[in-house]
């Protein structure tokens, strides 16, 4: 990073990073503050934060229907002779 004094106004770049660290609860106030701040005029943030939202979801909370163990069995056995 520069030497200059950071503003309130943060880049792209840093508010896609606030907005992971946000995700995972590890944001401070100010990188919190900041990261709204820059939402409020960037759509192209406010679309990134909102899919990342979604993937968070989506991870958190997986729908996943997985195939009972005889089925398993079965489907590996009917491989083996193919092969």
């Amino acid at each position: 990073m520069s030497n200059k004094k950071k503003g309130i106004i943060v880049s792209c770049s840093e508010a896609n990073h606030f907005c992971d660290k946000n995700q995972y609860k590890e944001a401070t106030f100010w990188e919190k503050v900041k990261l709204n701040i820059h939402l409020i005029y960037c759509r192209a943030c406010r679309k990134y934060t909102a899919k990342n939202m979604k993937l968070t979801k989506l991870v958190k909370n997986p729908k996943v229907i997985s195939i009972n163990r005889s089925d398993k069995d079965a489907m590996k056995e009917r491989l083996k002779q193919r092969m």
